[in-house]
């Protein structure tokens, strides 16, 4: 009956204990949640927003790691009772957790931290670039650690890499290739996240969503998504549309030769109209000339620029002005020209006296002034 009381013995300090370490975990939980409540609740009414971030960043994190600290309590003390072989690597399970929790509080800490500059309006681009680096950085702050712990040589690893180094460069040298693209894309900047770029070496055109280590995504304009390895653009041409200062109105305006007394009037009315227009940068170059005699037209052109840049404004804006530009020539009781052509005939035929005798093989005829 000895080994009889010895279990029970052994059971009632096991049951004793972990059933304390139990009860400790919960009330450690319940009262940070209950913290993490009140805390919360005092904090969505300051101003700062920097205390949101890490409450939400850590309030969670904090939360598993009182219930890992309380299951490795448990699990060492029933493995002193029952399973003495396993309780040295107990304290390593422990410490890998707290570092794998510790780095998930960081990366979300970061994540809120990239999220607070992009609605205070920063550059997009930088701050994808800036909380990228930052998180490759606590990856790697957590492995070395995690490596330590696991009894593998840091500079074994360090210098297998050396080693290994070339080999893996010489293999991944086209997503290496890429990630400098990405890095001189930050550097220079010819465009970021929501410029509309295009280019005359390739058939890529549309709106940059992300800038990526390895790929540039563009939303083409008609919604699909374009995938552009990085390293592409150390090699092509780029324009950024989304950088114009103005937007050009370049239109060429045919009259009837029949209204070649009136086009100086005209030239000068249209001129006064552009100068005078609200939406047309007077400091920008302003040219209205007559410019040709075409086939069947005096032509003139104007060459202006609008203060917008967005394409649909503009597009509104350029409307505007070339009813404008009809107005006044049929203010001065003047039309637009068309392509005709006159015929001559020399003799009419006996049944066609007294008829007109022109014909034309035209729509409506122009005579010839």
């Amino acid at each position: 009956m000895d080994w009889w009381q010895d279990l029970v013995t052994q059971n009632y300090d096991w049951l004793w204990e972990a059933g304390l370490t139990s009860l400790i975990t919960l009330i450690a939980s319940l009262s940070w949640h209950y913290l993490h409540k009140k805390i919360d609740s005092f904090i969505v009414k300051s101003k700062n927003r920097w205390d949101d971030i890490a409450l939400h960043a850590f309030g969670t994190p904090v939360n598993w790691l009182i219930v890992i600290i309380g299951a490795s309590w448990f699990a060492d003390i029933t493995a002193r009772h029952f399973a003495a072989d396993i309780i040295e690597s107990i304290p390593v399970a422990r410490q890998l957790a707290v570092l794998v929790i510790i780095a998930w509080g960081t990366w979300r800490l970061i994540t809120g931290i990239e999220e607070k500059q992009l609605d205070k309006g920063h550059d997009p681009t930088t701050v994808q670039l800036v909380g990228k680096v930052t998180k490759l950085t606590v990856i790697i702050l957590i492995i070395m650690p995690i490596f330590q712990i696991l009894g593998i040589s840091i500079s074994g690893m360090l210098a297998f890499g050396g080693m290994g180094g070339l080999i893996v460069g010489m293999a991944a040298k086209d997503l290496l290739a890429n990630f400098f693209g990405s890095i001189i894309i930050y550097l220079d900047k010819p465009f970021v996240v929501g410029d509309w770029i295009r280019s005359p070496d390739r058939s890529i055109e549309g709106t940059v969503e992300k800038i990526g280590f390895r790929l540039t995504s563009i939303r083409t304009f008609d919604k699909r998504p374009l995938y552009v390895p990085n390293s592409i653009f150390t090699n092509i041409s780029v324009e950024n549309p989304s950088r114009m200062s103005n937007r050009r109105i370049n239109e060429t305006i045919g009259v009837r030769y029949s209204d070649s007394k009136k086009l100086p009037l005209i030239l000068d009315d249209v001129r006064n109209m552009l100068a005078q227009h609200e939406d047309i940068d007077s400091n920008q170059t302003l040219i209205v000339n007559f410019t040709s005699f075409g086939a069947s037209s005096l032509d003139f052109f104007i060459y202006t620029f609008t203060k917008t840049t967005n394409w649909v404004a503009f597009h509104h804006i350029k409307q505007d002005v070339m009813l404008k530009i009809l107005n006044i020539i049929h203010e001065h009781g003047a039309d637009c020209a068309f392509p005709s052509r006159t015929l001559h005939l020399e003799s009419v035929p006996e049944s066609l006296r007294g008829l007109n005798t022109q014909a034309s093989d035209s729509v409506a005829p122009e005579p010839t002034p």
